[in-house]
């Protein structure tokens, strides 16, 4: 019974201190508009800060096809192949609306857009724009996140749009 109670206050002290991370899924959508690279981000609700199209899995939706929703929702990208394994990962921490910081393992899928809407479920809360590699690293706070879309625009960089569908085979992965 002595050992049973201080590891009980050890345990909860680790839960109060080392809060679990959560995972949200996000979309590097990007397109070659006359042979140059582009990467579509948008802002966020709150901060108004540039990101990519992120969110947490839905019931049904995890990985890619949930990214692929998010791209949807959030900057109206209507056609496109997004593939099932990540590109990679960042972390970052999302401020909720209680004040409180949690600490946010987001996983990326490389998203080709073909087609974008006008209309789409979050317009009137952000504002979407296509840049260049370099000036999106630019645009984006996470630093993860920065350097993952230059070695992401370095991989592909001078291959023609009919190149990029084998771009999951590059790294092991495949489109849906």
């Amino acid at each position: 019974m002595k050992k049973f109670i201080p590891k009980i206050v050890e345990e909860s002290l680790k839960l109060l201190v080392q809060r679990p991370e959560w995972v949200q899924v996000g979309a590097l959508c990007y397109r070659h508009k006359k042979g140059k690279l582009q990467i579509l981000l948008v802002t966020s609700r709150g901060t108004k800060r540039w990101i990519i199209p992120k969110g947490w899995p839905m019931p049904g939706k995890h990985g890619s096809p949930a990214a692929k929703q998010e791209a949807w929702e959030e900057a109206g990208v209507a056609v496109a192949q997004i593939e099932s394994e990540p590109l990679g990962q960042y972390r970052y921490r999302k401020k909720m609306a209680s004040g409180l910081a949690l600490p946010v393992t987001t996983f990326v899928y490389p998203c080709e857009v073909s087609k974008v809407t006008k209309n789409y479920p979050e317009k009137s809360q952000r504002k979407r724009k296509w840049f260049t590699p370099k000036k999106a690293a630019k645009k984006v706070s996470e630093p993860e996140l920065k350097k993952m879309i230059l070695d992401f625009s370095t991989a592909i960089a001078g291959q023609g749009a009919d190149e990029l569908h084998g771009l999951g085979e590059r790294y092991g992965t495949k489109s849906v």
